[in-house]
């Protein structure tokens, strides 16, 4: 009888802590989307300044910092709207710039 018990526990148990596992790998994924757009190139200024981006950081990599210090390198280049998204979107907010265009 205990048996039969265990193989129904497994049963039950084997695909709960799968799917749990599953779970849990996929949750730091979305998280990484989160905030400052996730260093994917997707967050506001990513899709603002996209054609900035292309023209005058191709080569920056994206997620710790170097687009968006690229971009402010390159900041008088920039179009208006990208400045903007700079001077009030995730990190940049409040750089120091006193909202400077």
């Amino acid at each position: 009888m205990s048996n039969t018990l265990s193989k129904i526990a497994f049963r039950i148990v084997a695909p709960a802590a799968v799917l749990g596992a599953a779970l849990a790998m996929a949750a730091p994924a979305g998280a990484q989307g989160m905030g400052q757009g996730g260093g994917q190139g997707t967050g506001p200024v990513g899709q603002t300044c996209a054609a900035d981006l292309a023209k005058y950081c191709a080569k920056a990599p994206h997620g710790a910092g170097e687009a968006r210090a690229c971009l402010e390198d390159n900041r008088a280049k920039l179009t208006a709207d990208c400045r903007n998204a700079l001077d009030n979107t995730g990190g940049g907010r409040g750089m120091g710039r006193g909202q400077q265009n």
